[in-house]
């Protein structure tokens, strides 16, 4: 591997870290040469992905977080600090959503999406960038979604949430930049997780939207890891602020 792409010796973590694109990015990182720390709710799903990263020669650490609760980040970047005494990188992954059209969307299901998908990348990404200050510089990369330009019928608050993130990387890649840290955003078209099944495990639907995509198909969760592994790595230190769309072509 290119020395400029090679993450040897870099700490990252992945929220959502243990299933779908999470795991993904997660053992990406980890074949990249990172050490990681993976957090989400399941337990079992983290020792799994920690567990295949260590086969690889990697260090990896497990932490149980719900990331909308400040005491669970607090205690997730203090672990990660006592564990590896650093933090380059930071992948947002963690996201939620329901499928319900704007009109039925009750408003502690508006308030969980936004908890989730934009408070809780402020506040973990804030006490990131503090450890990353110290070291003079980092990495942090949102995972947003093409419905952060495109609006869906019954992904409104979703898709609100995701393009209130992309304005909040460009504001934190903003206000960081003079402490050397990068940020910038993935966004996934469709791709084959337990999160969007309900679309494509429907054949005809499936075909539907493949038949849209030039490149002919649904997204798999290791399609996003090569961009995350470039804005993660010394590759791209001049790119910030960016948001790169990730959605086999389907805008063309």
């Amino acid at each position: 591997m290119p020395q400029e792409f090679s993450l040897d010796d870099k700490v990252a973590i992945v929220t959502g870290g243990g299933k779908g694109i999470g795991r993904a990015i997660a053992l990406g990182l980890a074949k990249a040469g990172a050490d990681l720390v993976v957090c989400s709710r399941n337990l079992p799903d983290l020792e799994g992905v920690s567990g295949e990263i260590k086969k690889m020669g990697r260090d990896s650490l497990a932490i149980v977080a719900d990331v909308t609760k400040k005491e669970d980040i607090e205690n997730l970047v203090a672990k990660t600090k006592e564990k590896f005494g650093k933090i380059d990188i930071l992948v947002n992954n963690a996201a939620t959503s329901y499928l319900r059209p704007l009109m039925e969307l009750r408003e502690e299901g508006w308030d969980k999406i936004f908890n989730t998908n934009l408070k809780a990348v402020f506040i973990l990404s804030r006490e990131a960038a503090k450890v990353m200050k110290e070291q003079e510089g980092g990495r942090i990369i949102n995972i947003t979604t093409v419905g952060a330009e495109k609006a869906e019928n019954g992904m409104g608050a979703y898709s609100t949430s995701k393009a209130a993130l992309k304005m909040l990387t460009k504001s934190m890649a903003l206000e960081w930049a003079p402490f050397k840290i990068n940020v910038n955003a993935v966004g996934p078209g469709l791709t084959k997780t337990d999160f969007s099944k309900p679309l494509w495990s429907n054949p005809d639907i499936a075909k539907a939207i493949s038949g849209s995509i030039p490149l002919g198909r649904i997204a798999e969760p290791e399609d996003i890891v090569g961009t995350v592994v470039f804005l993660a790595s010394d590759a791209s230190s001049y790119i910030t602020a960016q948001s790169i769309y990730v959605n086999g072509g389907a805008w063309a």
